[in-house]
């Protein structure tokens, strides 16, 4: 019996080129292993299931050989939506609070500092890494630059990119887990756009400005551009009052999914013999980012009388778009997690050259 399904897979095996089919069932495959994780956890009750689900399920297919992928312009497209929801929670009382913020700034910078130099110490003395391999993968976030220096300078890749990407990873999946543990839940935000969901007007409004701001943050260079460019406007819009439009509830679990599928994706290609040569080097050091990142969690916390799952989300040694996406699923205060993360990608970005070329210069001297 013929199947009812042959004669349109004919059709659109005639009409779309191989490349572009393999692609379009991967992405299918990787949206549909996302939904099902993510779904699965958040069955469970788990704090920002979706996220941990997606990013857990996406990575195990990834590292058994899956092609889990998410095309870039999608990507984009998940960021602008997912930069909305997390602007649409501020009100004015949110954004007076920012006064508040330099102090756990600059502590967070000297944490971020410290997370560099203690865990390259790590990889040098006990995995025998270089010393600018070590420097790289032990940066917090900042991934792009540190693969970016890995290509031009003589380092191992692989290495920090798998390193990078298993902390990501880590941290995704578990600090909700963790939250869960310890009996921690986020304080809500309150937002009137949580109560008024806004004409279709006002939510055209609200999108086409949070677009633009995205796209014109993005062609300038700005870090997480398309993010952060429309988390600025949609906040700016609801912390003055100007609109009360929101996006709809499935929409932005939707985002949540396909982001926590982008991260999962990044082990896609990773053979898993490559994987565990390097799982002892990434637990490692993730366990002494993560240790020393919690001390200075705890000494703001106790300082400056903030809250602990904001800061722990803030203070996270991840890249800054998981870790938004993490505080829009935890209904954390967007505008302290994102001003954190922003000041300290450009810490690290600044850092990185800086202590890169005086290990260089040490590895030329001792050879």
């Amino acid at each position: 019996m013929l199947s009812p399904l042959r004669p349109w897979r004919a059709l659109l095996n005639r009409s779309i080129p191989a490349s572009r089919r393999r692609r379009v069932w991967s992405f299918a495959e990787t949206m549909l292993v996302a939904a099902v994780g993510g779904a699965a956890f958040e069955a469970t009750g788990l704090p920002a299931g979706l996220v941990a689900g997606s990013v857990l399920a996406v990575a195990a297919m990834a590292v058994l050989g899956r092609p889990m992928m998410m095309p870039a312009n999608l990507t984009r497209a998940v960021l602008v939506i997912v930069g909305i929801a997390l602007g649409s929670v501020i009100t004015p009382s949110t954004i007076a609070g920012l006064a508040a913020y330099p102090q756990s700034i600059a502590l967070l910078l000297v944490a971020s500092l410290a997370i560099m130099l203690c865990t390259g110490y790590y990889l040098r003395a006990v995995h025998g890494w270089s010393g600018l391999s070590a420097l790289l993968g032990a940066s917090p976030g900042a991934l792009a630059q540190a693969i970016a220096l890995s290509i031009e300078n003589d380092v191992d890749i692989v290495g920090v990119t798998v390193v990078q990407t298993m902390r990501l990873v880590f941290l995704a999946a578990g600090l909700p887990i963790a939250f869960a543990l310890f009996g921690m839940s986020a304080p809500v935000v309150a937002s009137s756009a949580a109560v008024h969901a806004g004409s279709l007007l006002d939510l055209a409004f609200l999108c086409s400005l949070s677009t633009l701001a995205a796209v014109l943050l993005y062609k300038i260079g700005f870090p997480g551009g398309w993010l952060f460019g429309a988390m600025i406007a949609s906040a700016t819009l609801h912390g003055f009052g100007l609109t009360e439009a929101q996006l709809p509830r499935w929409i932005s679990a939707a985002a949540v999914v396909a982001l926590g599928a982008v991260t999962g994706s990044r082990l896609a290609g990773t053979a898993p013999r490559l994987l565990i040569r390097y799982f002892a080097a990434g637990c490692g050091s993730f366990a002494v980012s993560t240790a020393i990142a919690a001390a200075f969690v705890l000494l703001a916390v106790y300082t400056f009388r903030v809250p602990v799952t904001d800061t722990a989300v803030a203070f996270a040694p991840g890249a800054q778009e998981t870790m938004m996406l993490l505080a829009l699923a935890l209904r954390l205060d967007p505008v302290f997690v994102g001003a954190h993360h922003i000041a300290r990608y450009f810490f690290v970005s600044v850092m990185i050259p800086v202590l890169a070329a005086a290990v260089t210069r040490r590895e030329r001297r001792k050879s």
